[in-house]
């Protein structure tokens, strides 16, 4: 599910950024550390790190669905478990540019506007098992996230503090397997029987 959701995000901003910067710029995952960016990364780039992973627990249900069949046979499943995927998400300007910090937050600017179109992620964007999922990925961006202190996590990376989105995609998980219930009882009735009193 994670590969796929960097998969659609990837799909989202080459979809929603300018043309001209979505042709030049590398969409990365990488940890944003003091070697960034690897090799195989070229700037410039945006890179958007997954750095909490966990149940959103006011989304939680209890209530098991029943999924009746033409066979008269019926199954029940538990209730999908949402999970809350939170990236940081910096911008890393071409080496070598007059101003590194302007680049750096101009392209900043156009993620976040990006972003901020799609509180619901478009069915076009929607890549491999995320395809068709009811209810749709839901964003949260621009809000506080998962991180206690950005700047012991840029210290504990090696890397020097960056401006940083937060951005946190609440997705949909089918975990369960169903649990058979057999032939479904469509009707109940009580049968009488007449007596006859004597007497």
């Amino acid at each position: 599910m994670i590969d796929d959701l960097d998969k659609t995000l990837e799909a989202l901003l080459q979809q929603e950024l300018p043309a001209y910067l979505a042709s030049q710029v590398a969409i990365s995952f990488a940890i944003p550390d003091g070697q960034f960016p690897p090799a195989s990364v070229p700037l410039p780039a945006i890179d958007l790190f997954l750095y909490d992973v966990r149940e959103n627990l006011d989304l939680r249900r209890g209530e098991w669905t029943v999924e009746r069949r033409s066979d008269g046979t019926a199954s029940k499943k538990r209730p999908l478990t949402h999970v809350d995927c939170s990236y940081l998400i910096t911008a890393w300007p071409s080496t070598g540019v007059p101003n590194p910090a302007q680049d750096e937050h101009r392209l900043l600017g156009e993620v976040i506007k990006a972003l901020l179109r799609h509180r619901v992620f478009p069915a076009a964007v929607m890549q491999g098992s995320l395809k068709g999922q009811e209810p749709p990925i839901r964003a949260t961006p621009l809000q506080p996230g998962y991180l206690q202190s950005l700047g012991e996590f840029w210290q504990a990376l090696g890397g020097k503090p960056k401006a940083a989105i937060n951005y946190t995609v609440t997705a949909s998980l089918d975990v369960s397997l169903p649990v058979e219930l057999g032939p479904v009882v469509l009707s109940k009735g009580n049968t009488f029987r007449e007596m006859k009193v004597e007497g």
